[in-house]
């Protein structure tokens, strides 16, 4: 069986059909022992056989993806697996796999100090236990996945067949405490809903084709009231049978219903009248979002407190002139279907245009100061293009360009601003301009995740030319300082609308914007347009991570989710689910942003195949419509590729 018979059942009496049903029997486990991590694992209908265990973190197992840790074997409640931990270990994590297919997808940690070094773990669901539960008694469904998908104001989509005497219904609890059990699903508050004999209707297949063939879930007209409530809280579907036991019970996917209750067309962000700042921000299942301003980025304690003001799922605030070029973050008091728990989330936010160091805070600031310019910015003359079959492209990164050219200001090296100087790099540029390359593509500069904004934090490898060029001793080198040096490729996105810090000179505060627009401005006057790498397709982190931005203001409806609720991550990392209309719009707005306030002048997609077709014809017209008298931009002649 793959497990050296340790999946092996004894079968009690006859041996063919109509014998006596099989009866699994083993022994308890041992006693761990020190040093190890036990974690046990249970599937309700069996079937262990080619599961495995990918461990990492402080433990002395080396484990590859493609084979996976086997289990030390197996006891009356399932396999488990002694995994060797590092002295002082603190946290260890680990994947049930089988193949490529997680049990229950997300990665999962398992911290010594709160869990100890023994922990049980159920088929399906997103959370373990430090003791043993009784399997026995555990309910029919799971609520830590998300199978019903609610696709539209008044209808939920769910796999669950028609039953006579069946009864549905649509669970909410403002405190997130709905448990399963038995009975039925206990806590807050409930809703009937009814089976709809006809299906799903195509205005929920159009959109959701992959919900073909799902049941439909009707809420009735006189509820539909009570459904912005609802969706303040943790939700549920639950199905019971004619006499009163549960068949069935799942969380629930938000983003159809979102949209058609809450799509949003209105100002977010920053916006100015009359020099005053208006800040907004979309949060439909927040229960309360509260805005705090600092006077600096490094400030320990806010200097006002204001609690934001909602309208149909739009939280907003008027501020103050004196609040220009402070700093701010919202706290999101909302549901966490990652925790399972009403989270109050602070978090940046997802239309930043400045941040500070790290990107900690984003700044309060005003794309249109004239002292975010350089001098001559609203007079830039863009070098010719007939027509689009004229391009030819020079992709770079922007801090590879000046790395190492040693005609380049040592205080500029790896930044915008080395665009700007009479450097070697410069001249080269120009050179290929005059010999006919018309754009360069700069890979990611938007705010990346991945590298330390901190410059005095960062390690070099020295000079590696001492050494032979078969020497191992070139990867030992880079290798022992991964992450720690500045390098990085960019495409892991922070914040799609805001300059990368560990590009400008100054990565506290706005100075990124004015030397990004320097750089643009050099590249023009060299005879070249620019084009940025862009990676809407996916963001470093979800739920409540540090590097998590979106999926803390509104969880669970910026990503792509699968069937079970989790987060697909097919394009590397957390896919973006851009067939959302606010996922669409926050795309369509920072490209909007990027033409209009930094000339850029054209967009490579990152996985471009990962957004729909509508995504880009929609990108394409809004950009083509830019217009010089009005936006500074002539956007017919944008280029779009990927």
């Amino acid at each position: 069986d793959g497990h050296g018979g340790q999946n092996a059942i004894r079968v009690v009496g006859g041996g063919g059909r109509g014998g006596a049903a099989a009866e699994e029997s083993y022994p308890p486990a041992p006693d761990l022992q020190d040093g190890f991590a036990r974690i046990h694992y249970h599937r309700p209908n069996g079937g262990y056989g080619g599961w495995g265990l990918h461990v990492w973190g402080d433990t002395n197992e080396t484990v590859e993806w493609t084979s996976p840790m086997p289990p030390a074997g197996r006891d009356p409640f399932g396999l488990y697996w002694d995994v060797s931990l590092k002295d002082g270990a603190e946290r260890v994590g680990f994947i049930v796999h089988k193949g490529d297919t997680k049990d229950p997808g997300p990665d999962m940690w398992l911290d010594i100090a709160k869990d100890g070094r023994e922990i049980w773990l159920v088929s399906g669901r997103s959370t373990f236990t430090s003791e043993e539960p009784d399997i026995e008694s555990l309910a029919l469904g799971d609520l830590s996945r998300a199978r019903a998908v609610w696709a539209d104001g008044k209808t939920i989509a769910m796999r669950v067949r028609r039953a006579e005497g069946n009864a549905y219904h649509l669970h909410s609890c403002s405190q997130a405490g709905l448990e399963l059990t038995p009975e039925g699903v206990t806590g807050g508050q409930s809703i009937a809903l009814s089976y709809d004999p006809e299906g799903l209707p195509e205005s929920v297949t159009g959109k959701f084709p992959h919900l073909r063939g799902y049941a439909a879930l009707v809420i009735a007209e006189e509820d539909l009231p009570k459904v912005p409530e609802f969706l303040k809280g943790q939700l549920a579907v639950s199905v019971m049978d004619a006499e009163g036991k549960l068949k069935d019970a799942t969380g629930v996917q938000i983003p159809g219903v979102l949209d058609d209750l809450f799509a949003y067309d209105g100002p977010l962000g920053v916006t100015w009248a009359d020099g005053v700042p208006t800040i907004t921000v979309w949060a439909p299942t927040a229960r309360s979002v509260t805005l705090h301003v600092f006077d600096a980025a490094d400030a320990p304690e806010a200097s006002v407190v204001v609690p934001m003001t909602e309208e149909d799922g739009v939280w907003s605030t008027a501020g103050e002139p004196g609040w220009k070029d402070k700093f701010y973050v919202y706290e999101v008091e909302v549901f966490q279907p990652q925790t399972g728990n009403i989270e109050r989330n602070i978090t940046t936010d997802p239309y930043s245009r400045s941040l500070s160091m790290n990107s900690r805070r984003s700044q309060i600031v005003d794309m249109g100061d004239p002292a975010l310019m350089p001098e001559g910015w609203n007079d830039i003359e863009k070098p010719a293009l007939e027509a689009p079959e004229d391009i030819a492209i020079y992709e770079l990164h922007v801090r590879d360009f000046s790395a190492s050219d040693p005609t380049v200001p040592e205080d500029l090296v790896g930044t915008y601003m080395a665009f700007t100087t009479e450097s070697n790099g410069a001249a080269h540029l120009a050179a290929l301009a005059e010999a006919g390359l018309t754009h360069v593509h700069l890979l990611p500069a938007f705010d990346i995740a991945s590298v330390n904004e901190d410059k005095s934090t960062w390690m070099f490898p020295g000079d590696l030319s001492q050494y032979p060029p078969d020497s191992p001793k070139q990867q030992e080198i880079i290798s022992g300082i991964s992450g720690q040096d500045p390098y990085n490729w960019g495409y892991d996105p922070f914040h799609y609308g805001v300059p990368e810090g560990s590009y400008s000179t100054d990565p506290n505060g706005s100075k990124r914007i004015l030397e990004f627009r320097s750089m643009v401005q050099a590249l023009s006057e060299m005879g070249l347009r620019v084009v940025m790498d862009v990676v809407y397709n996916h963001t470093h982190a979800s739920g409540v991570a540090d590097m998590s931005v979106l999926d803390k203001v509104v969880p669970g409806y910026y990503h792509r989710l699968n069937g079970d609720g989790f987060v697909e991550t097919s394009t590397c990392c957390q896919n973006t689910a851009t067939e959302h209309y606010m996922m669409e719009r926050l795309m369509v707005d920072d490209l909007v942003h990027w033409a209009r306030d930094y000339k850029v002048d054209g967009f490579r997609f990152d996985l471009m195949g990962h957004h729909m077709k509508s995504n880009i014809v929609k990108v394409r017209d809004s950009l083509h419509a830019l217009r010089p008298e009005t936006d500074g931009v002539d956007g017919e002649k944008l280029y779009i590729y990927g």
